[in-house]
């Protein structure tokens, strides 16, 4: 049997001659299982790619339903919001962070040609989860040096600053394009707006957009991460004083993951705050992996192992994981949970590159976790999004 060292890893440390080549054997095998699972996994990554491109421009009906039944307008103006939403947005972070590595064409022209339709449609109004394809039009401006793509971003964060509602303490109000949800302080809204604020405040120097993201991480640190637990709860309310139904939301949860090693990566902040968003990062992952299922996937419920396991919240965590691992925010020791989950999200990958066992879009439980255990499954942009961002971050997208 193959011992294990405090720190969790193999033991391959020889006791006798005569374990040298059994001990040789098995680090073969084990290194020809990786390089199979690594070849797969590009083969994999490039299917997910090939599939995303055709979902930027997909409708989800049934967001379009509620956009009409709730806010009466017309189509014209509805068509503004079909492909300009935090679904297509956490999708073009995977492909800039493909063109970023590779630096191949293809993934530029995808970007170029999504931003190219949208400014014909025109930009819907903003709000936490319009404003994310705004991050990588912000990172496509900079690079191209145009401000054909930067004046809509230039316009989008001075609206998060002077006109985007705000709750008690100054939180940014997780408004969405269908709901007010008054004085609500939401996950979401880190990944969906702030890093975008932040990336801003890094490209056009403005201290006060660094300072106020900053602000955001720790207000919402404050209201939503479990001093018990470090595991964060979907959302807060003001006026009730309350997390809702005290969800450890998987999803949501990613987010956060995801968020603060970007946030660190992006701008530099001052030690202190530095020190406590590597702190809170850490309590959280700790108890990720605590509560990690067998599979090397997690819950939909964190702390209910009877939940569904859920894909693109195994992807955001392993993701956000090793990015942490990678920019020297997180202990290398978390790297081997991450990488638990690569197998079976592989095996959720079809051949037609959609990713299985994904939740649908999900707004706040308010009275009962059984909210997040009846969400249903289905395939969708978000999924392929987030396991795009594993792959490339466990090595996929070199060549």
């Amino acid at each position: 049997m193959r011992r294990r060292s405090s720190s969790g890893k193999p033991d391959y440390t020889v006791k006798h001659p005569s374990e040298l080549i059994p001990l040789l054997d098995r680090l073969e095998k084990e290194q020809e299982e990786q390089e199979e699972l690594q070849e797969e996994a590009e083969k994999k990554l490039k299917l997910l790619v090939d599939a995303f491109v055709p979902i930027l421009y997909e409708d989800d009906g049934q967001f379009l339903k509620n956009m009409r039944e709730k806010k009466r307008i017309s189509e014209e103006e509805l068509r503004k919001y079909a492909h300009w939403e935090w679904i297509q947005g956490v999708g073009l972070v995977g492909i800039w962070k493909l063109f970023s590595r590779t630096g191949k064409k293809e993934y530029l022209d995808i970007l170029t040609r999504y931003y190219d339709s949208q400014r014909k449609v025109g930009f819907p109004p903003c709000n936490v989860n319009t404003m994310t394809p705004y991050l990588v039009m912000s990172w496509l401006a900079e690079y191209l040096k145009s401000e054909e793509y930067m004046a809509p971003c230039r316009e989008a964060a001075e609206w998060i600053m002077e006109e985007m509602p705000r709750t008690w303490e100054g939180g940014i109000q997780h408004q969405t394009s269908d709901d007010r949800n008054e004085g609500e302080l939401w996950d979401d809204t880190l990944f969906m707006t702030v890093l975008f604020l932040a990336n801003m405040g890094r490209i056009l120097d403005r201290k006060d957009y660094q300072e106020e993201a900053q602000y955001q991480f720790l207000l919402h640190m404050k209201y939503l991460q479990d001093k018990k637990t470090g595991l964060w709860y979907h959302g807060w309310s003001f006026p009730e004083r309350s997390n809702f139904a005290g969800a450890f939301w998987g999803r949501g949860n990613c987010w956060i993951t995801i968020a603060i090693p970007e946030l660190l990566d992006m701008i530099r902040c001052p030690e202190p705050v530095e020190r406590i968003l590597k702190g809170a990062l850490e309590d959280q992952v700790r108890a990720l992996a605590d509560c990690q299922a067998e599979s090397g996937m997690w819950h939909t419920l964190l702390d209910d192992p009877d939940s569904y396991e859920e894909a693109s919240a195994t992807c955001g965590f392993a993701y956000g994981i090793l990015r942490g691992v990678h920019t020297g925010i997180l202990d290398a020791r978390w790297e081997a949970a991450a990488k638990r989950a690569l197998r079976p999200i592989l095996s959720l990958i079809s051949e037609d590159g959609v990713v299985g066992q994904v939740s649908y879009g999900t707004p706040m439980g308010r009275i009962s976790k059984d909210f997040y255990r009846t969400i249903p499954i289905c395939p969708m942009p978000y999924g392929q999004a987030l396991a795009i961002l594993f792959l490339i971050e466990n090595g996929g997208g070199r060549i």
